[in-house]
């Protein structure tokens, strides 16, 4: 009988303890949105980007470098360049929201 409860109050505990906090943030957790927005950026970067610019965005022949972008461009300018393209690359690969938040997790990349 003492095994039982012992168990039961173990397993509890464990599912108790996998289900709560998660919360790290001294705000109530509003960066959970970023990180979700950093690795949405870098997801829709990988899928659209790296067929040219390579797969460490190294850039490859004619298309430039995109794993140091955030230290040559603002964000308003890379999302000026996904928008509206420019020299080789088509305008629109991304669009709306999609492109805001690739270009910002790009500004990042320095």
């Amino acid at each position: 009988m003492k095994k039982a409860w012992l168990a039961l109050l173990l397993g509890s505990a464990l599912v108790l303890g996998a289900c709560g906090g998660g919360d790290d943030t001294a705000d109530g957790g509003s960066n959970g949105d970023t990180t979700a927005d950093a690795s949405k950026g870098e997801e829709l970067v990988k899928k659209n980007c790296t067929s040219c610019h390579g797969g460490n965005l190294e850039g490859m022949g004619n298309t430039p470098a995109l794993n140091d972008v955030g230290s040559r461009l603002s964000e308003e300018e890379i999302l000026d360049v996904i928008n509206n393209g420019k020299n080789a690359m088509p305008k629109g690969l991304l669009s709306g929201e999609d492109a805001e938040v690739a270009a910002a997790w790009l500004a990042q990349q320095k």
